[in-house]
């Protein structure tokens, strides 16, 4: 029997709304439609209306995963625009600060595909350790979500000595619950029986849809702009891209779980090695001239990207957000083809989507 079944606009195993249409044979899904839309906030054009530090306010709530992913990218562009140079100490600020929020972000999706699976001691793991990262962001930015870290020029804050020792001995105390997760995502049957062969996204089509950040590199891509194009002084970090070549779930989990362990290497190098340095160049409410720039980051899930256009005057003239749940939603129904409705939500939810981000 052939039956059409929604999943969606809201539905226990996703956090953001978004419908998935599934046409399936019995069990078996033989093809899908995905529909979005329905978060949509008009950042974009609320952007060309205000100045760049009320842009920075906003944009920074693009989304609460990876608010400052979104503010980094947009600063990049109009220092790159103003032929800016930021001091290499809030260059460092903002690289331990970017690698935190992957960190959280990361924790976040582990937790939830393991609550997805039904494996709730996993989640309750990989959210106490999640939780070490959120207090640590609040002691360092006073902020759990919006941390307001990034102006035209640099770092609005600046970090002491005892916060950056307070890091490494976070980043210690963190090893031995990542070590267990690490463990429990390697070993454990339930897992392993949930996640491998299921969603194969192949090389070949994360090519052709477009796929990017750790959702591409589960199936082989090794694009990690933080190594082919380096900003934020990432060239001086000593760091692996995280690959895999399955493409299914489980390669997934496994490319977060290596980001993690690599995340933790670099903050411990910006923590150690800080330059003496300002942390930004002063520069209260900064004079851009007219020009346009694109500006690329690897946010936690994937290239995000920042078209500004500025016309001399002090409101963006026009701004465009390329996210990488845009990408990566067009491979939903390539993954979901001929795996079972069971299935349906932990690989949609696998791409680890921000339909927030998505929509704007």
């Amino acid at each position: 029997m052939s039956y059409t079944i929604p999943i969606g606009p809201y539905h226990p195993s996703l956090e953001e709304p978004v419908h998935v249409k599934l046409y399936t044979d019995g069990e078996i899904i033989q093809n899908s439609d995905v529909f979005i839309g329905y978060n949509h906030r008009g950042i974009e054009k609320l952007a060309t209306e205000r100045n760049f530090i009320q842009t920075i306010t906003l944009v920074e709530r693009v989304c609460g995963i990876c608010s400052h992913s979104h503010t980094l990218a947009y600063c990049l562009a109009l220092e790159s625009i103003a032929d800016m140079e930021v001091p290499k100490r809030g260059s460092y600020i903002r690289v331990i600060i970017g690698e935190l929020e992957r960190l959280h972000s990361h924790f976040l999706w582990l937790g939830l595909a393991s609550h997805i699976i039904g494996f709730d001691s996993a989640f309750m793991y990989t959210f106490a350790a999640r939780e070490k990262v959120m207090e640590m962001l609040e002691m360092l930015t006073g902020n759990r979500v919006n941390y307001a870290m990034n102006i035209v020029g640099g770092s609005r804050r600046d970090l002491s000595k005892e916060q950056l020792q307070d890091l490494v001995r976070m980043v210690e105390e963190l090893k031995e619950p990542f070590n267990r997760i690490l463990n429990i995502f390697g070993t454990d049957k339930t897992i392993v029986l949930r996640t491998k062969g299921v969603g194969i996204l192949t090389l070949e089509d994360a090519w052709i849809y477009g796929a990017c950040g750790p959702h591409g590199r589960a199936s082989g891509m090794t694009d990690d702009v933080r190594k082919v194009d380096p900003y934020c002084c990432y060239e001086d970090f000593e760091f692996n891209v995280a690959i895999q070549e399955a493409g299914d779930v489980f390669s997934r989990a496994v490319v977060r779980l290596l980001e993690i362990e690599e995340s933790l290497k670099i903050i411990t190098q910006a923590s150690k090695n800080m330059p003496d340095t300002p942390i930004n160049l002063g520069i209260k409410l900064p004079k851009i001239p007219a020009g346009e720039y694109v500006s690329r980051i690897e946010a936690p899930r994937g290239e995000v990207t920042y078209y500004v256009v500025t016309d001399g005057g002090q409101n963006n003239w026009r701004v465009n957000i390329h996210v990488p749940t845009f990408k990566n939603a067009a491979t939903v129904p390539v993954m979901l083809k001929n795996n079972s409705i069971a299935d349906a939500g932990l690989i949609v939810a696998s791409i680890d989507p921000c339909f927030s981000c998505l929509d704007r």
